[in-house]
């Protein structure tokens, strides 16, 4: 399975420490896909259906799914734990995905 970044995945989170977020579910790869083609890991934000209004998170469009994007519980994986690519981010939350990217990690 060839993965790509604004891919939407299901993603087995466990196990888990603490607050991490859990369970299988869908999530965001944000990784470029020069990493994504060479390694074995990828780095994720996971989908949440609980729409709380944090400045680390975002409701996305996608229409088959509703949800808010955790960029507070970002996370590298392996990518033996996706089970498969159900759809992509549309032109809008991939632009917002790269800005509250930008916002929290680089400025």
């Amino acid at each position: 399975m060839e993965l790509k970044q604004y891919q939407i995945i299901l993603v087995n989170l466990n196990p888990t420490l603490g607050t991490e977020m859990n369970k299988t579910r869908p999530c965001v790869i944000v990784s470029p896909d020069e990493i994504n083609k060479y390694l074995k890991t990828i780095v994720i934000v996971p989908i949440t259906c609980q729409t709380k209004s944090y400045p680390t998170r975002f409701i996305i469009t996608n229409k088959d799914i509703i949800g808010s994007m955790a960029f507070d519980q970002i996370r590298t994986i392996d990518k033996l734990r996706t089970i498969k690519i159900i759809g992509n981010l549309n032109t809008k939350d991939i632009i917002n995905t790269k800005q509250l990217i930008r916002e929290i990690f680089v400025d």
